[in-house]
């Protein structure tokens, strides 16, 4: 099982997958550039699909929205 951990002595804290030096926000870059899987793979040996999927796993839960109360909730505008 790939974790994704987060330790002030790597990577200033970074999320980045277990036994690596690679982060969370790098293979999600590689993605959203384009790359496949396996491309990440071919450049990044020590990776897996698991350990990819674990990536989107984790950016996945990261951006689950929290329920609030209707009286808590608001709308933000990014200018």
């Amino acid at each position: 099982m790939v974790r994704i951990i987060a330790n002030p002595g790597i990577l200033g804290g970074k999320p980045v997958i277990e036994g690596t030096r690679i982060s969370v926000e790098h293979v999600l870059g590689l993605l959203a550039n384009g790359m496949t899987n396996e491309e990440i793979i071919a450049d990044y040996p020590i990776l897996t699909e698991e350990s990819i999927r674990a990536v989107l796993g984790y950016a996945a839960r990261a951006l689950k929205p929290i329920s609030l109360p209707k009286d808590m909730m608001r709308t933000y505008v990014l200018s």
